[in-house]
């Protein structure tokens, strides 16, 4: 059996653009820059700054689909809900592999740093640190981000430093001109230009690991787009500079050779600094890019198993658990993975072909956007979306076969074998156990075929735990609803939501323009909740939090709509955008209430304000009593509500007195004899009651 427990949300937007960042400083700029300036000439700064616009594609379709689905395992999980799962193992166990050779590829460099210091062979030494950085993840992702916090900081704070000393001091700043002209600018011509930028662009590759540990992330919606968008700005402005100063401090035969460029153009106009302490931070900032780049690695490879684990693609005990609330087992087997090819492999060679495996993962990804869209399953929700659809996916699919071919014969070679190998995994392993099919089968059902409703019902899942945090939203909602009801006359669509209109006005505070253009289109498209019950829900940026409006219409009503039928109840929602997937949520917890036993005859029967909240609050989730019930309350008594301690979650929303309904400011003060109802999750009201708090 998979293990119950839960990834811990520790991430913020810092380690998100820390994970992002770190991942893609490493071979990419300490090594690559001579090698790709051989190809190209000067403009190899050029090729560098092209590369970091061909993955924004990649990029976009990453964000959107870690916001609808924020779930570990990234690209496996992604591909596999969209695809089905033969492309989410194929995603799974390549991601797996790939991420497993450039992270040792980086361990490998990194010890290769440090034996100029340390007199320990360099494969011995990648060894030692891939135990290190594996241990430091099992202690947990707070821990492990931490760490890549303090390397990225000193990374991007040294080249930086680099940059901007090496603009001032060559006199770049101030003007520059390519060396020798266009001759030395394209040095092979634009057919050499064009390979350099596929050479380059793997560089780029470690933005989107952040997607693996997207469930571990506060605020997805937020913080995954904007961590992305930050480090990217962030690679491309110290790629692009760093690479113009090192063509222009070094002579072009040595900077072909070098496999230390930044070292080397450092020591061209750094010299003055005192003690050599400009090489030695140039080290150190090597140190840190490789560094960063393993541990970021191991921290996202081990999720993809972890994920896989869950949907049985791979032994359930990967998605173990650990004491420290991570995946234990494997992140163990990732480590041990990683010290194999360390050990048996030539590690850049097969770094470098496993580059191209994570280009057709982009490709790949780019169609599983598509196929999310043209699914139109209502609960994919993503709080990012992608824009210029779909013309940016079809671009990113383009380019990532564009630059597998550019690659040549090995790296297609390498792809195509990974990708059979991963297609026999899961048809000898997975594929007779599964039942489970991607969102493509939504798309076949549009055009007559089948659908899997299993999908709908994760997403709805998924939007749950992606507003956990405004788990509370639906009892404060029904604790500031205004319920209307009707005894006679005759109704239309338009004058219920005119009357929507003016209640959301008058009692919310919500401007005449917005709520015109909330109600411009589609303005009651009623959905049923139950029989009798119907809802319409709309959503609009400027709304603050959601409303709802409740007209309840008597036996001597009528209804002038089509399809209306015996309905007594039409419920107005309103929602922000943010987050994604609000609506639905508060459109399922209504749905939840008012298909409840015997919710008809209570709710008709209600007269009072009082009595409609409190069937339509959810039982666990609300008290209502006198403040005698609530010792804490009680001992309260003649002091504003502002200065009350309550457990975490409970909320005094409303006060009854003398048989008026009060809502619970701030400034209210309790009275004896008052009657409060208070929101809450369950234990903390079970707090409240006891006192224990």
């Amino acid at each position: 059996m998979a293990d119950d427990k839960k990834l811990k949300k520790n991430l913020t937007l810092f380690d998100v653009y820390a994970i992002s960042t770190g991942a893609m400083f490493s071979s990419g700029f300490f090594l690559l820059p001579g090698i790709a300036a051989g190809y190209t000439g000067d403009s190899v700064y050029f090729a560098y700054l092209v590369a970091g616009f061909l993955i924004l594609p990649a990029m976009f379709c990453m964000a959107e689909l870690s916001t609808a689905m924020p779930k570990a395992g990234g690209t496996y999980y992604f591909l596999d809900r969209a695809l089905g799962p033969l492309f989410g193992t194929i995603g799974g166990l390549g991601s797996w592999v790939a991420v497993i050779f450039k992270s040792a590829f980086a361990l490998v460099g990194m010890g290769a740093y440090l034996s100029l210091y340390i007199d320990v062979p360099i494969i011995a030494l990648a060894v030692i640190l891939t135990i290190v950085f594996g241990l430091v993840n099992t202690f947990g992702a707070k821990e492990t981000t931490m760490l890549q916090r303090i390397l990225v900081a000193t990374l991007v704070v040294i080249l930086a430093a680099f940059t901007i000393f090496g603009l001032a001091e060559t006199g770049l700043a101030d003007s520059w001109e390519p060396n020798e002209g266009d001759q030395a600018f394209f040095t092979s011509g634009f057919v050499g230009f064009v390979a350099t930028i596929g050479l380059v662009f793997v560089s780029y590759a470690g933005l989107t690991k952040v997607a693996s540990v997207a469930e571990e992330v506060q605020n997805p919606d937020r913080n995954i787009p904007l961590g992305m968008i930050l480090s990217l700005i962030t690679a491309t402005a110290v790629y692009t500079l760093g690479v113009i100063v090192i063509i222009n401090v070094l002579p072009p035969e040595e900077l072909y050779s070098s496999l230390t460029p930044v070292a080397d153009a450092g020591r061209k106009f750094l010299g003055w600094v005192p003690l050599d302490l400009g090489i030695i931070l140039i080290v150190v900032a090597a140190i840190a890019a490789f560094a960063s780049t393993g541990n970021a690695g191991i921290l996202s490879a081990s999720r993809y198993p972890y994920a896989m684990a869950k949907d049985k693609l791979v032994p359930p005990r990967f998605s173990k658990i650990g004491k420290f609330g991570t995946p234990t087992f494997s992140i163990a087997v990732t480590v041990g993975a990683m010290i194999v090819v360390i050990l048996l492999f030539d590690v850049e060679a097969v770094a470098k072909l496993a580059s191209a495996f994570q280009l057709l993962l982009f490709g790949l990804v780019c169609l599983a956007v598509i196929v999310m869209r043209e699914s139109r399953i209502a609960s994919y929700k993503p709080g990012f979306k992608s824009p210029f659809y779909p013309w940016v996916q079809v671009a990113g699919i383009l380019i990532s076969f564009w630059l597998i071919v550019e690659m040549g014969l090995m790296a297609i070679g390498f792809t195509g074998m990974l990708t059979i190998g991963c297609a026999l995994w899961y048809q000898f392993y997975a594929a007779g156990n599964l039942q489970r099919r991607g969102a493509i089968f939504h798309v076949h059902e549009r055009l007559g075929q089948m659908r899997y409703e299993g999908l709908e019902r994760e997403l709805m899942t998924i939007i749950h735990d992606r507003t956990q945090d405004e788990n509370l939203s639906y009892e404060s909602l029904i604790a500031r609803c205004v319920v209307h009801t009707y005894t006679v006359g005759s109704y239309s669509r338009d004058m219920i939501v005119e009357e929507t209109k003016n209640i959301a006005h008058s009692a919310f505070e919500i401007e005449r323009e917005a709520l015109d253009q909330i109600f411009s289109s589609n303005a009651a498209t009623l959905h049923p909740l139950s029989e009798h019950v119907l809802l319409a829900y709309r959503s609009h940026e400027s709304l603050k939090r959601p409303e709802l409006v409740v007209f309840k219409f008597g036996p001597n009503t009528t209804i002038a709509a089509d399809g209306i039928g015996e309905t007594h109840t039409i419920m107005m929602l309103l929602c922000p955008r943010r987050p994604a997937g609000l609506d639905l949520r508060l459109a399922g917890h209504l749905a939840e209430v008012v298909q409840a036993y015997d919710f008809d005859r209570r709710w008709l029967s209600a007269n009072t304000d009082r009595e409609m909240n409190e069937i339509l609050m959810r039982d666990d989730h609300f008290l209502h009593a006198p403040i005698s019930d609530f010792p804490y309350l009680e001992e309260h008594v003649g002091k504003p509500l502002a200065e009350f301690e309550l457990p975490d979650s409970c909320l005094i929303a409303m006060i009854e007195r003398d048989g008026q309904i009060i809502i619970a400011a701030p400034k209210e003060v309790l009275q004896p004899g008052d009657l409060v109802a208070v929101i809450g999750e369950p234990e903390d009201l079970a707090r409240l009651k006891r006192n224990d708090f």
